[in-house]
């Protein structure tokens, strides 16, 4: 799989999917996930709200993922996953790079050949943006999927230069 970064908005990626870091209530909420639920319109939250009516009563379990239309954005899906909140004494570095994984599996469910992705739990969950990098970017590289290009997306001149300086590392 080819991996990009990006600097940019995940909301005007032309790829299959665009991937959410949405809350586990899948009803919207700030960030990326608001900014998603804005741009691509009611669809997203009516689907969203199907899946919490059935599957997901008590919300998407964190590291879990799932598939909605993507509305007005310029994919064809959108595919929520919850990352875990920071806690500097808890390990919960496998749990951020399921999210990855979890949303490759989904797209690869649905069909999907290029994905882009958001730094995942590095806003209002806490997770210090280098590691929130290299934890996706080692999840990317190590994962089995079908997709053909993964798009890293980072809002931001900062994140994008800190995300190419590790990326050049290995």
């Amino acid at each position: 799989m080819h991996i990009e970064l990006v600097e940019g908005d995940i909301t005007t990626q032309r790829v299959d999917a665009i991937v959410n870091a949405a809350n586990s209530s899948l009803l919207g909420g700030g960030g990326v996930d608001g900014a998603i639920h804005r741009k691509g319109g009611p669809a997203i939250l009516e689907e969203c709200r199907a899946l919490r009516a059935s599957r997901y009563g008590g919300g998407l379990p964190t590291g879990r993922a799932v598939a909605t239309t993507a509305g007005n954005l310029p994919a064809r899906w959108v595919i929520h996953t919850v990352g875990p909140v920071y806690r500097e004494a808890e390990d919960l570095s496998g749990v951020l790079r399921a999210c990855y994984t979890s949303s490759l599996a989904v797209a690869d469910e649905l069909g999907a050949t290029s994905v882009a992705f958001p730094l995942i739990s590095a806003g209002v969950y806490g997770w210090p943006p280098d590691d929130a990098i290299f934890q996706a970017l080692t999840a990317l590289r190590d994962a089995t999927t079908q997709v053909e290009s993964a798009r890293l997306v980072l809002f931001g001149e900062h994140l994008y230069t800190l995300a190419k300086e590790i990326a050049t590392r290995g």
